[in-house]
């Protein structure tokens, strides 16, 4: 079992930045590749970032390429997520979500550990 706990979320203007956190506990969570999904108000979740198991791949949704950044640390159990340049429609609800497989798509799997999420948002 491995639980994740969400952090970093607040309000923010246009083009300034934010950095989540996404903390887990239990299982070795080195052994879990992470995410990073989020759901704006009326709209279905969707993917924004991934990473494999010890960091040596991401993967990005094209909305947020070249502006987020996805890391980890297994030795302190944490995934982040740098935003920067962050534009209105980025506003969410930012989900942290493990999984022992990696995949390097946008879809939104059935991951199998999800956080409660954070809220960002971003005025213009």
């Amino acid at each position: 079992q491995v639980q994740l706990v969400e952090s970093g979320g607040g309000l923010v203007q246009a083009g300034g930045s934010l950095r989540l956190s996404c903390a887990a506990s239990g299982r070795s969570f080195s052994t879990y590749a992470g995410y990073w999904l989020r759901q704006a108000p009326g709209k279905e979740r969707e993917f924004v970032a991934s990473i494999s198991w010890i960091g040596g791949s991401t993967y990005y949704a094209d909305s947020v390429k070249g502006r987020f950044t996805i890391s980890r640390d297994n030795a302190k159990n944490t995934v982040w997520l740098q935003m920067n340049n962050l534009k209105p429609e980025d506003t969410a609800i930012y989900y942290c979500a493990a999984d022992a497989a990696y995949y390097t798509d946008t879809h939104v799997h059935e991951y199998d550990y999800w956080g409660q999420g954070t809220q960002v948002t971003v005025s213009s």
